[in-house]
């Protein structure tokens, strides 16, 4: 697979019937290794290793319904009482993140409410902060690492 622009991570792999696995630590088993599912891999340890959220908070590759359509989002971070905090897009490192892929991550938050959204093709990583009140979002240099909620 092809290297991206995230920090070194531990992976098991597997081989069956002649396609590579990769063992996802969310969902707890192995899937196939395409290269959007690299890419996803990668967030995910960057997530959990990196900006240290509990692997209980991060939900893979889930269906909502968007408008009358069924639609499947990459990666949620939820925060401790069930709100999503991060909504992630994932695309191939051969797939050019262009304005349609913000209008896509944007539309899914139309539903989901998210505070922060992460568009990554594993080579360029977008990272933005909601601003509803005003409808747009405000680009950052990094999403924020987690921070347990006091109670």
């Amino acid at each position: 697979m092809q290297e991206l622009h995230f920090s070194s991570y531990s992976f098991r792999f597997k081989s069956n019937e002649n396609k590579t696995l990769i063992f996802d630590i969310v969902r707890k088993k192995f899937v196939v290794l395409t290269p959007e599912e690299w890419v996803r891999q990668h967030v995910v340890h960057l997530l959990n290793s990196e900006k240290k959220y509990p692997l209980s908070h991060i939900n893979v590759e889930k269906q909502i319904k968007l408008n009358d359509t069924i639609k499947r989002y990459d990666i949620v971070v939820f925060n401790a009482d069930g709100s999503i905090h991060i909504i992630v897009e994932c695309k191939a490192p051969s797939i050019k993140i262009t304005q349609k892929t913000f209008d896509q991550i944007a539309r899914y938050n139309f539903v989901l409410q998210a505070n922060y959204l992460m568009i990554t093709n594993g080579l360029d990583h977008y990272y933005c902060k909601m601003d509803f009140k005003n409808e747009k979002y405000d680009f950052l240099k990094d999403i924020p690492n987690y921070e347990p909620q006091l109670k």
